[in-house]
């Protein structure tokens, strides 16, 4: 895991990617873009940092794709209207434009990605080392070009497809390519990275992508194109690896027991203050604003500017089972009362099930799962962020089964188990949709999905309109012309800087 914390300081090395034409004045023992890319230690350290931008990723992307969903609105702030508060709250009740910072913001950091990765894929063909050294660091590289063009082909369409480094300005920006395209590509780098690396040596991993790595990503691309046959023979392999289920579903979010057995791939933290290590700040994100957190983070922590967002819906818990062990481990309650200028005082932290709110207080739900000690002030926890785990492997599945006509029993029963639920005993594919459905919705909550699974299946604009009509009469924030989804909705809006500066290359999505 140390190989992912470790020298994230060379961003900035990475980054200049553009021949120099200016005078260099760089000390002769340091090093340049021209001399860095030669040792295999080196590429080693560019991949390294071509997973950095997963985090600021992760950072705006639970508003666009958990948000997005029937699974987490935000807690009002009418006491404070500045843009960045609106920006995020416009992207959860559908009312986004195509200059929304957040929204953007996922699609620099991709790209940001895809730029580190090409620099890494197109100088490593000239490296002069063996092919068996250069092909676990490809490997990765692809996977990760890969997972970012997955990412962006799904919120916005079809988009600029990078696949060399840019060295001269005129080939900054390119024309958008159709949809169809951009999952050609990801399915070739998917490939590619299924053929070049290895399934995990021991448990628990290092935190590199790994073969299991692609090879779910690829699945998930298959699904959504439904390519049913694909994606089950794909999936079908994962148990051989190595990979299973946790005892527990909340060992799976322990930072004691990161990169487990059940991880296909999490986007690294780990606390601290020194060199190389980034904690997780989503943990003060997740709970309501505060001047004082203690009750729950366990040290006082500030969240007054940063918390606030991705609450869990009513709509969301009322849908577990009874005795299922996710809803207490997924979800709390934060209990207390709001003050004059609508930052919430902490009183005590209290178990989700069966709440009922003390005299006098408000219960507000908070993601437990990734409240873990110890906790930093300002910076964050050691928790990573599941990017894939071998329960969605095993709900997906039983997915792709079942949309072949077969039995999704064995896979969807064995997450349900884990969970304390009895099997379910289902048989028509109508309905077997459904539990699988409601078990990707518990099982993976607040893990990114929900938006995506709800689009991938169809079910995005009547179940959100529907939720949206719901939320209406419980909350007193919302207006007439949120939660209004329609087709044009399923994708957001090209950044409009993009679209501006690129001189008519850049045509921006129907609607926006």
């Amino acid at each position: 895991m140390k190989k992912i914390y470790i020298m994230v300081a060379l961003l900035a090395l990475t980054a200049t990617a553009c021949k120099k034409e200016y005078i260099d004045l760089a000390p002769k023992d340091s090093y340049t873009d021209a001399s860095f890319y030669k040792t295999a230690d080196q590429f080693k350290q560019a991949a390294v940092a071509a997973y950095a931008p997963l985090r600021d990723v992760l950072v705006n992307d639970y508003f666009t794709s958990e948000m997005r969903s029937d699974n987490t609105i935000y807690q009002p702030y009418p006491s404070n209207r500045g843009t960045a508060y609106l920006y995020r709250e416009s992207i959860s009740n559908f009312t986004n434009t195509s200059t929304n910072d957040y929204v953007n913001a996922v699609w620099q950091h991709c790209y940001t990605g895809i730029s580190r990765t090409n620099i890494v894929i197109e100088r490593l063909k000239l490296a002069d080392f063996d092919d068996a050294t250069k092909q676990p660091i490809d490997g990765q590289a692809k996977f990760l070009r890969a997972y970012y063009y997955f990412k962006l082909v799904r919120l916005f369409g079809g988009v600029p497809l990078f696949l060399k480094e840019v060295t001269k300005a005129e080939d900054t920006f390119l024309p958008r390519v159709a949809a169809d395209a951009v999952y050609a590509q990801i399915i070739q780098d998917a490939k590619d990275a299924i053929s070049e690396l290895s399934a995990p040596a021991k448990f628990p991993q290092t935190g590199e992508a790994t073969k299991g790595s692609a090879t779910m990503l690829l699945a998930e691309v298959y699904a959504t194109q439904k390519k049913w046959a694909d994606a089950e023979t794909l999936l079908t392999t994962l148990s051989s690896m190595g990979y299973a289920l946790n005892a527990n579903y909340a060992d799976a979010f322990t930072p004691a027991n990161k990169n487990s057995k059940e991880s296909l791939f999490d986007v690294q933290f780990l606390e601290g203050t020194v060199l190389g290590t980034t904690p997780n700040p989503l943990p003060f994100h997740f709970l309501p604003r505060s001047t004082n957190t203690s009750i729950i983070t366990g040290i006082v922590i500030n969240n007054s500017s940063t918390g606030g967002w991705n609450t869990p819906t009513q709509d969301l818990i009322s849908t577990y089972e009874a005795n299922d062990k996710r809803l207490d481990a997924s979800i709390g309650i934060a209990e207390g009362t709001y003050n004059t200028s609508d930052l919430f005082t902490y009183s005590a932290n209290k178990s989700v099930v069966n709440y009922t709110p003390a005299a006098g207080k408000i219960g507000v739900p908070y993601i437990k799962k990734y409240e873990h000690p110890p906790l930093i002030a300002v910076t964050g926890s050691s928790d990573n962020f599941p990017v894939y785990r071998y329960s969605d492997a095993l709900l997906l599945l039983a997915e792709v089964q079942n949309e072949q006509g077969k039995s999704p029993l064995s896979p969807l029963n064995t997450v349900r188990l884990r969970a304390g639920l009895p099997a379910a005993t289902a048989t028509s594919q109508a309905a077997l949709r459904d539990v699988i459905a409601h078990e990707r919705r518990v099982e993976l909550a607040f893990e990114n999905h929900r938006w995506h699974d709800l689009v991938r299946t169809g079910r995005a604009i009547d179940v959100l309109n529907a939720f949206g009509a719901k939320l209406k009469t419980q909350v007193n924030y919302l207006t007439a012309d949120t939660y209004i989804v329609n087709t044009n909705k399923l994708l957001y809006p090209i950044p409009q800087p993009e679209v501006d500066l690129s001189s008519g290359a850049v045509i921006q999505n129907p609607g926006y």
